[in-house]
């Protein structure tokens, strides 16, 4: 049967979310991985003539663009939270293999509300294909906030620049995104304060100058977090471990300590969405790896 594009329910939630004037692009097909060229297949022409550009730079409210897009596929529908201007708190269900008494995200936001004393924020929100919700505000002026992974707690994560959320009207596994209410409120400036509170002990870690770190030790420890923490999804994991493994050299030489290097990597992940389970585990057995196969000062090589 040729595709109908107009019979494809896709392309109107598409033009449904551009309509609020949130930046879209197209997922995969009962997906949520983004169905955008990466740059390892980049044409270098059209949106990309002067160099690649990724999926935040061409999610677009465009509807010229967006036809074109859902013309082809019944693609999903992604929203790029920070061009839409946009912070989405993301409540997450536990996994199957969880603890049974491990709380939902939406029972740990209700408690975390409880005891700030506020009440929980009515805004528009979205229910996702595993039950759990979105809960969608407007980010707050002249604050730039970034994706972070339990930082308010457990199964609770938040998408803002840098980040995406499956929109309304798409589906995976049979299970179609479903939205609720129509107004998207401010966020609350009380969980504004937490999502910009300085990390403990998470987030973009500075060298002291007690280290024993080299200039160019320095130097490394910064590019590799900075290319953990802007990595694409899909390529997160990867970079995370060759990271691990160019920073073990460096500990196995005495020119890092490894506790700096796991603090910098854990934050370097967290910023890219990654959750601290998914981190740790990662970094402990690249770094043990790495620092096995490379010379330690003062041991032959």
């Amino acid at each position: 049967m040729p595709y109908d594009e107009y019979g494809n329910p896709f392309r109107n939630s598409a033009f449904n979310a551009a309509g609020r004037g949130w930046h879209v692009f197209p997922l995969r097909p009962d997906s949520k991985t983004p169905a955008l060229h990466g740059a390892d297949r980049c044409p270098r022409k059209g949106d990309c003539a002067s160099g690649h550009r990724k999926w935040e730079e061409r999610a677009t409210d465009k509807p010229e663009q967006i036809a074109a897009w859902w013309s082809r596929h019944w693609y999903n529908v992604a929203v790029a939270t920070g061009p839409s201007g946009l912070v989405v708190i993301d409540l997450d269900v536990p996994k199957d293999n969880s603890s049974a008494d491990t709380p939902f995200g939406v029972e740990t936001f209700k408690a975390l509300c409880e005891r700030a004393g506020q009440p929980v924020p009515a805004t528009y929100r979205v229910r996702t294909a595993s039950s759990g919700w979105h809960l969608y505000f407007t980010a707050p002026p002249g604050v730039q906030l970034a994706n972070t992974a339990g930082k308010l707690g457990p199964l609770i994560d938040t998408r803002a620049w840098g980040g995406y959320v499956v929109a309304a009207g798409s589906a995976i596994n049979g299970g179609v995104y479903a939205d609720s209410g129509v107004h998207v409120a401010p966020l609350p400036e009380w969980l504004c304060a937490r999502l910009t509170a300085r990390p403990q002990p998470q987030g973009h870690v500075a060298v002291p100058s007690s280290s024993r770190a080299s200039r160019y030790a320095t130097v490394a420890l910064k590019a590799e977090t900075a290319a953990v923490a802007g990595a694409e999804v899909g390529q997160r994991n990867h970079t995370l471990v060759r990271a691990a493994r160019a920073l073990g050299r460096l500990i196995a030489s005495g020119d890092l300590a490894r506790a700096e290097v796991e603090e910098a990597l854990n934050g370097a992940g967290e910023r890219a969405g990654l959750r601290p389970y998914e981190c740790g585990p990662v970094i402990t057995s690249a770094l043990n790896w790495s620092i096995a196969h490379n010379p330690q000062r003062g041991r032959a090589a």
